[in-house]
C-alpha cells in the first residue's frame, strides 16, 4: 500500500516514515500543504496522513480542497491540537479519522490499517522505478511497454524490493518480508529468486535492475528509463 505523509516536522516525518515502511507500507513525504496537494493530485495513493498545522495550506484546507476536487482517498489527520471542536472540524472538512500528538505508533498503524479495511474497493497503487512498473492489484509487471511473466513468488520478491527502491535490503529482511515467519530453509533462496528476476528484467546492455551490494544485500535502482 502506498501512503502520502504530509508533515513539516522533519524528525516526526522521518520517524513515522521509517516505522510505516517497517510495517510494509510504501511512504512518500511532503513538507507543506501546497506540496501535499500537488502530490495527492498528481500521484496515486491508498491513504493520506496529514498534519493540520502545516506551512502554507493547512491540513483542514488541504483536506477540503481534495474533497472538493472529488478526491476521496482515505485521510487520517495528525495534530498537536486537541479538543472536540478540532476533531469536529477535521471530520467536517472530509477527514476519515483523527489522531492527536503525541500518539502511540502501534495505535497509528492500527488506525491506518482500519482505514484501509474500510475501503475494500480501493486497489493498491501501481509502482514504477525507471521503466519498470508493477501493478500489485493485477500482479503484472512491465518493462517499458513489454509485459514480463513472473511466478507468484518472483512477483512478491520484486514488489518487496520495488516498494523500497534505493534501499539496501539484506537477505534476512527479504525473507522476513516475503516468506512466512516460520520459514527455516536456506536463506540463499533469496539469491535464487534474484537470479530468476535478473534473467527476466535485466537491461539489454547487461546492467542489473536489482543490484548486489557486497556484504549487505540487494537494491532496486532506477535505470533512468
Amino acid at each position: 500500500m502506498k501512503l502520502l505523509l504530509v508533515e513539516d516536522d522533519e524528525k516526526i516525518a522521518a520517524t513515522v516514515k521509517r516505522g510505516l515502511e517497517a510495517e510494509g507500507f510504501s511512504v512518500e513525504l511532503a513538507a507543506d500543504g501546497d506540496e501535499g496537494l500537488w502530490r495527492a493530485t498528481e500521484g496515486s495513493y491508498d491513504l493520506l496522513v496529514l498534519d493540520i498545522l502545516l506551512p502554507g495550506r493547512n491540513g483542514y484546507r488541504l483536506c477540503a480542497d481534495l474533497r472538493a476536487a472529488d478526491n476521496w482517498t482515505p485521510i487520517l489527520m495528525l495534530t498537536a491540537k486537541d479538543g472536540d471542536l478540532d476533531e469536529a472540524e477535521a471530520l467536517d472538512t472530509g477527514a476519515d479519522d483523527y489522531l492527536t500528538k503525541p500518539f502511540s505508533f502501534p495505535v497509528l498503524v492500527a488506525r491506518v490499517r482500519a482505514l484501509l479495511r474500510r475501503t475494500p474497493d480501493r486497489k493498491p497503487a501501481p509502482v514504477s522505478v525507471g521503466d519498470l512498473r508493477i501493478d500489485p492489484a493485477q500482479r503484472r509487471v512491465w518493462v517499458g511497454e513489454d509485459e514480463r511473466t513472473l511466478t507468484s513468488r518472483e512477483f512478491e520478491v520484486l514488489e518487496f524490493l520495488v516498494r523500497r527502491a534505493g534501499q539496501v535490503l539484506s537477505k534476512e529482511e527479504i525473507l522476513a518480508g516475503v516468506w512466512d515467519d516460520d520459514f527455516d530453509g536456506d536463506p540463499n533462496i533469496v539469491e535464487v529468486y534474484v537470479l530468476r528476476l535478473r534473467r527476466k528484467l535485466d537491461l539489454p546492455d547487461g546492467r542489473h535492475r536489482i543490484e548486489t551490494v557486497r556484504g549487505a544485500g540487494y537494491r532496486v535502482v532506477d535505470d533512468g528509463g
